[in-house]
């Protein structure tokens, strides 16, 4: 799945654009390398995502197309 598809199924990020744009400005890490928005994700990758002054470091459990909202917390673990 695409990353900046992912951070919007599992709601990490609202909307997909802003995901893009957030992985354009190079504020997206990937294995601690910077991600493009295509990029591919699978389980066990480690991102990281800096939003303003705050880093968010979660590892990808699950990737799924669709997911309800209660459940698109079981798609990542905080590290």
């Amino acid at each position: 799945m695409r990353l900046d598809k992912y951070l919007k199924v599992s709601r990490i990020i609202k909307r997909r654009t802003v995901a893009n744009e957030a992985c354009d400005a190079g504020r997206v890490l990937v294995n601690g390398q910077p991600a493009k928005a295509s990029r591919d994700i699978k389980p066990g990758d480690k991102l990281e995502i800096q939003f303003g002054q705050r880093t968010v470091k979660i590892e990808v459990l699950n990737v799924a197309d669709t997911v309800k909202k209660e459940a698109a917390a079981d798609m990542y673990r905080e590290i």
